[in-house]
C-alpha cells in the first residue's frame, strides 16, 4: 500500500455540527486521528455540548440530539488541550478545507485560543476525488475501497473512511505525489486569506471574494471607503475573517507611517 510521506504528524479530522454557518454554528462531535512519521497513531474523539439547540435538520443527518450531549463538555473546556494535541501537525479531511477547518478555527477563536494554521498543509481528499472522479464520500469509499460506508455522518466513521480513501487514491494514481505539501497544493486550488474564503489572493494581493467589491483589492477598498472595514467588523462575519482584515488594515497603517514591518 502506498504511504504518505510525512515530515511531521498529520491529523485527519471530521466534525458533526449544528449547521453549516461558520460564524453561528457549533461542533457537536469531533473525531481526529493523528498519524506520525514513526507510524504511531493517536485518536481524539469527543462529543460536545454546543451551547445551543441542535436543529432537527442537523439531527436528521448525524443522529445527535440535545439530550445526547447535555452532559458533555463545551468546546472551550477542551480547546487548549486539543490545540496542544494538534500542535505542529498538518491536516487532512473530506471537504475539510471549505467547511471543517473554518468552523474549527472559529471555535478556537471563540474559546480565546489564537490559532495560527498558516504554516500547516491541508489535504482535502474530496478535492482529489472531485478532480479525478467527482463523487460523494460514500461513493468515493465504494469506488476506491469497494466497500459500503456504514454509519455515514458519524464523525469517527467518516474520518476512518477518509483515511482509507486517501490511501486507496495514493495506490490508484501512481504518478500522484505522496508528499503532504504537494497533495495539499493539489487539493486546494484557490489561495485564500481567511478560512471562510471571503478574501482570496489574486496576483499576490488580497481581494474581496463577495459582495459589491468582489475582485477588488482589500487595500484599495479600505483606502477609498474606510467605513467598509467598520461595517465588516460590526457585521456577522466569521471571527477569522475579521482577524485577517484587521491584519491587512494594520499593515496598511504601518506602511503609511513609514515603519518597517
Amino acid at each position: 500500500m502506498a504511504q504518505l510521506v510525512l515530515k511531521r504528524p498529520i491529523v485527519f479530522f471530521d466534525l458533526e455540527t449544528t449547521g453549516v454557518d461558520h460564524a453561528k454554528d457549533r461542533i457537536v462531535e469531533l473525531a481526529m486521528i493523528k498519524l506520525s512519521p514513526d507510524g504511531k497513531k493517536d485518536s481524539y474523539i469527543k462529543r460536545l455540548n454546543p451551547g445551543m439547540p441542535i436543529p432537527a435538520e442537523a439531527t436528521a443527518i448525524h443522529g445527535i440530539r440535545d439530550e445526547d450531549v447535555k452532559d458533555c463538555p463545551v468546546f472551550k473546556q477542551i480547546a487548549h488541550h486539543l490545540y496542544d494535541w494538534m500542535k505542529n501537525s498538518d491536516f487532512a479531511g473530506y471537504n475539510s478545507s471549505r467547511f471543517d477547518l473554518p468552523l474549527l478555527a472559529e471555535e478556537f477563536l471563540r474559546a480565546g485560543v489564537n490559532i495560527d494554521f498558516t504554516e500547516r498543509h491541508m489535504i482535502d481528499v474530496q478535492q482529489i476525488f472531485f478532480k479525478m472522479e467527482s463523487r460523494t464520500l460514500s461513493a468515493a469509499y465504494n469506488f476506491y475501497c469497494n466497500k459500503q460506508l456504514e454509519k455515514a455522518h458519524s464523525a469517527e466513521a467518516d474520518i476512518q473512511a477518509t483515511i482509507e480513501v486517501l490511501e486507496a487514491q495514493l495506490d490508484k494514481y501512481a504518478d500522484m505525489s505522496k508528499d503532504v505539501k504537494n497533495l495539499s497544493d493539489f487539493s486546494n486550488t484557490e489561495q485564500y486569506v481567511d478560512y471562510a474564503r471571503r478574501i482570496v489572493m489574486k496576483d499576490g494581493s488580497p481581494v474581496f471574494n463577495f459582495g459589491k467589491y468582489k475582485g477588488k483589492k482589500v487595500e484599495d477598498v479600505f483606502t477609498a471607503e474606510p467605513q467598509y472595514y467598520d461595517w465588516m467588523m460590526q457585521a456577522d462575519f466569521a471571527l477569522h475573517t475579521k482577524q485577517k482584515i484587521s491584519e491587512i488594515l494594520n499593515k496598511m497603517k504601518l506602511q503609511k507611517s513609514g515603519l518597517k514591518l
